[in-house]
């Protein structure tokens, strides 16, 4: 029996350079030293991951205080404070640094900013890891805007020397909202180098906007902590998508959703692995969305080197076997 169901699936999606090396660190140290690897905070903003590397050994911990003294601890992709790394030096811990290259270059600009004094005016969560991390940097010369409605209460020192970054993994129109109404307020504000939001987040986001007028429901793989997957909900309902549901994975999938669809829009976060998406596709298939039709709007072939701790330790394995 002929069917017009059908599934436009999302190109680029799932992990990006950043996470895929974060993830790959822990792999690596557990191969390397065995268990027990403990971890910072998670090591991507995924449960089926941390899960993952859980069983394998992996110990998640929210500080460095809750790590033994001069036992191996990996810092995740979304950056630390320098506090976070002097508390670790003083328990003697042995540090893989994970953290994105795209947060570390977002680190260095505070760093410098902040040396010429600028007020920092950083676009991001407040509480999220990657934002306490940067804003560490420079606590002193930073401020955090929450949303563009924070705007109208922000007081600088210096309404001539104010400069914005932002975190990576924001809606790209939201943040040049809050940019547009800070330079409205501070006509002086400074641009960043470059834009800080993340390549990967900004192609996932174009990636939905392009595929969600056609759908009457879009599908994220995501966890809830993970920013990136959020913003693909609210993205893909502000490009014309009927609904719009966040899932960990495709056990989570409502019948109800379904009434009523005819074309299912499908995409992952940049911290999701591409099994969890495969699985909603099988799950999607047994619903009749079989026809699976890919829609790409940018190809990605950025890779990172693992983290030098690593690759030291490779190569000291290699030397020695």
């Amino acid at each position: 029996m002929a069917t017009d169901k059908r599934v436009l699936l999302a190109a680029p999606r799932g992990y990006c350079a950043g996470v895929d090396r974060a993830v790959i660190a822990v792999e690596k140290a557990l191969e390397l030293h065995g268990a027990p690897i403990y971890v910072r905070k998670e090591i991507v903003h995924n449960k089926f991951v941390v899960e993952t590397l859980s069983e394998r050994g992996a110990i998640f911990v929210n500080e460095t205080d809750e790590v033994p003294q001069g036992a191996r601890v990996v810092f995740s992709a979304h950056g630390v404070s320098p506090a976070v790394r002097e508390a670790a030096d003083q328990r003697n811990l042995l540090t893989i640094d994970a953290t994105c290259p795209l947060v570390t270059k977002v680190h260095k600009e505070a760093v410098r900013f902040a040396r010429e004094d600028q007020t920092i005016l950083l676009i991001g969560h407040t509480g999220h890891e990657e934002v306490e991390g940067t804003a560490g940097e420079a606590p002193e010369h930073t401020i955090i805007v929450n949303s563009p409605d924070d705007v109208d209460f922000i007081e600088v020192p210096d309404p001539n020397n104010v400069v914005w970054l932002s975190q990576t993994t924001l809606s790209v129109d939201e943040t040049m909202e809050t940019v547009r109404r800070l330079r409205e307020r501070f006509p002086a504000l400074q641009d960043p180098p470059s834009d800080d939001i993340c390549y990967a987040t900004q192609n996932r986001q174009v990636a939905v906007k392009k595929l969600a007028p056609e759908c009457d429901l879009v599908i994220v793989v995501g966890s809830a902590n993970s920013s990136n997957s959020v913003r693909l909900v609210e993205v893909a309902l502000q490009s014309g998508a009927r609904t719009a549901h966040r899932i960990d994975r495709a056990a989570e999938l409502q019948e109800e959703w379904f009434a009523g669809v005819t074309t299912v829009g499908v995409t992952s976060g940049a911290s999701v692995p591409e099994i969890l998406v495969r699985d909603l596709l099988d799950a999607l298939a047994q619903r009749g969305y079989s026809d699976v039709q890919e829609v790409r709007t940018a190809t990605e072939d950025l890779m990172f080197s693992l983290p030098r701790e690593i690759r030291a330790d490779m190569k000291a394995r290699a030397a020695a076997s």
